[in-house]
C-alpha cells in the first residue's frame, strides 16, 4: 500500500513536472522560427529606417542651400523637386515604422498567446493537485495511515502535495503578471502604430500637394518658355498686382467703416489661441512693421503674421470655431493676393484667416475643432515663397464678399471673394497666441 503511494506521488510529480515542460517549452519550440523571421523582419526595417533619416537629412541640406539663393525659375522648380523627394523618403519612412510596429505586435501577441497556454496548462495542474490534496484531506485518518503503511508517511505525502500546489500557484502568479505585463506592452504599441498610421496618411497628403504645386511650376515653365527674363517679368507682374490689391483693401467705401466694440471679444491673451503649425519662424509681424515702413502694404501695415512653412506643411486650426468661408483669388484672372484661403468664426468674438495654401481640406459651414487640419500650406496667391499668412480679424467687423462691392478702388481683384474688414478689423495675432 505504501508502495502504491509513493507510486502515485511520484507518477503526479511526473505529470507534473511534464507539464512544467510542455509550459517552458511547447510554445517556444513551435513559434521559435516564426519569431526568428519576426525579428529579423524588424531588424531589416529598423535598417531601412536609419538609411531613411539620413536621405532625409541630405534633403534638408540640399533644400537650404536652394532656398538661401535667389528667386530664379530654375531654383524654384528645384526647391519643389527636393520638396517632393524629402516628402517621398518620409512617406517610405514612416511606412516602414509603421511595418516594424506591426511585427512588435505580432511578436507580442505570440508570447502573450504563449503565457495564457502556459497559465491553462498550470492552471490544470494546479486544479488536479488540489482534488488529489482534498482526497488526501477528506479520507479518514486511520485509512490514510493504512494506504500509506504509517502515520509519518501519510504526514509527508500530505506535505509533499501543499508544497507542490504552493509551487505551482506562484509559477501561475507570475506567468499571470508576465502576460499583463505583455498586454500593455501590445496596448502602447498599438497606440504607437495608428499614431503612425494617421502621420503616413498625412504625408501621403503632403505628397499629393507637392505633387499639385510641381505641376503649376511645369506649367509656369511652359508659360514662360523657359525663359528667365519672362519669369522675372511674371514677378514684377505679381508684386504690382499685389500692390494695387492692397491699396484698394485699405480704402474701403464708408459704408464698411466700423467701430468696434471692444465688450464683443475676447480679451487678448496669450494661450487664447494655438498656433496654426507646428513648428514656427515668423518672417513677417503684424503692424507697421521695417518691411512696411519701407513701401511694403501702402504704407499701411502688415495685417496679419507670416509663418514659413514648406510647402505641404499642414495648417490647422487656430481654436474650435465654423468655417465661414473658402476661396481661391488665383481663380481671378491677374489677382495675386490671398490665392486659396479659409476662414473660421471662432465663439469669442474672433475670426481667423489662413491665406496661401496649396491645399483646402474643409468646407463652409463645417466645424472644427482646436488642431484640427484645414489643410497645407503653399505660396498661391501674392508669395514670394511658401508660406502661411494668419490673420485675425474682429467677427462683427467683418463680410465674406467680392473686393469689388466693397471699394471703389480699381483693382484686378474686384471679381475675387475674400474676407474684407476696415482696418480696425485687424488685429494683432501676437496678442492672442
Amino acid at each position: 500500500m505504501r508502495g502504491l503511494t509513493h507510486t502515485t506521488a511520484l507518477f503526479l510529480s511526473i505529470c507534473l513536472f511534464a507539464i512544467a515542460i510542455a509550459v517552458c517549452t511547447m510554445p517556444f519550440i513551435i513559434l521559435a522560427q516564426t519569431a526568428a523571421e519576426l525579428q529579423q523582419q524588424i531588424d531589416d526595417h529598423n535598417s531601412q529606417i536609419d538609411m531613411l533619416n539620413k536621405e532625409i537629412d541630405r534633403y534638408q541640406t540640399q533644400l537650404n542651400q536652394v532656398s538661401s539663393k535667389k528667386q530664379t525659375l530654375q531654383n524654384t522648380v528645384a526647391q519643389l523637386d527636393l520638396q517632393i523627394k524629402q516628402t517621398t523618403s518620409q512617406v517610405k519612412l514612416t511606412k516602414n515604422k509603421v511595418n516594424a510596429t506591426q511585427l512588435e505586435i505580432q511578436q507580442l501577441s505570440q508570447s502573450i498567446s504563449g503565457k495564457q497556454e502556459s497559465i491553462n496548462l498550470g492552471e490544470a495542474g494546479l486544479a488536479e493537485s488540489i482534488r488529489r490534496l482534498n482526497e488526501t484531506e477528506t479520507r479518514p485518518l486511520i485509512q490514510s495511515i493504512l494506504s500509506s503503511g504509517s502515520i509519518s508517511a501519510s504526514w509527508d505525502d500530505a506535505d509533499s502535495m501543499i508544497a507542490l500546489q504552493s509551487a505551482v500557484k506562484n509559477n501561475i502568479d507570475k506567468l499571470s503578471d508576465e502576460k499583463q505585463s505583455l498586454a500593455d506592452t501590445k496596448k502602447a504599441t498599438e497606440a504607437k502604430k495608428a499614431e503612425l498610421v494617421r502621420q503616413q496618411n498625412k504625408l501621403v497628403a503632403q505628397q499629393g500637394t507637392l505633387t499639385v504645386q510641381k505641376q503649376a511650376q511645369s506649367d509656369l515653365l511652359a508659360e514662360t518658355k523657359g525663359l528667365e527674363s519672362n519669369f522675372q517679368n511674371i514677378l514684377a507682374q505679381k508684386k504690382a498686382a499685389k500692390e494695387s490689391f492692397e491699396q484698394a483693401l485699405n480704402n474701403l467705401k464708408t459704408k464698411l467703416q466700423f467701430v468696434v466694440d471692444p465688450s464683443t471679444i475676447t480679451p487678448a491673451g496669450k494661450g487664447v489661441l494655438q498656433w496654426p503649425l507646428d513648428a514656427v519662424r515668423i518672417t513677417q509681424y503684424f503692424g507697421n512693421t521695417q518691411f512696411a515702413a519701407a513701401g511694403a502694404y501702402n504704407g499701411k501695415g502688415h495685417n496679419g503674421i507670416d509663418i514659413a512653412a514648406s510647402i505641404g506643411t499642414p495648417i490647422k486650426a487656430a481654436l474650435t470655431g465654423t468655417i465661414i468661408g473658402t476661396g481661391n483669388t488665383d481663380s481671378v484672372r491677374g489677382c495675386y493676393s490671398f490665392g486659396k484661403w479659409v476662414m473660421v468664426q471662432h465663439g469669442n468674438g474672433l475670426s481667423t484667416l489662413y491665406a496661401h495654401l496649396s491645399q483646402i481640406g474643409v468646407s463652409s459651414g463645417q466645424t472644427v475643432a482646436t488642431g484640427e487640419l484645414l489643410g497645407y500650406s503653399g505660396e498661391t496667391g501674392y508669395a514670394t515663397g511658401p508660406h502661411l499668412h494668419f490673420g485675425v480679424y474682429v467677427t462683427s467687423a467683418t463680410q465674406i464678399l467680392k473686393l469689388g462691392e466693397a471699394t471703389n478702388s480699381k483693382t484686378p481683384c474686384a471679381a475675387a471673394t475674400m474676407p474684407v474688414t476696415p482696418l480696425t478689423g485687424y488685429l494683432n495675432p501676437m496678442n492672442y497666441l
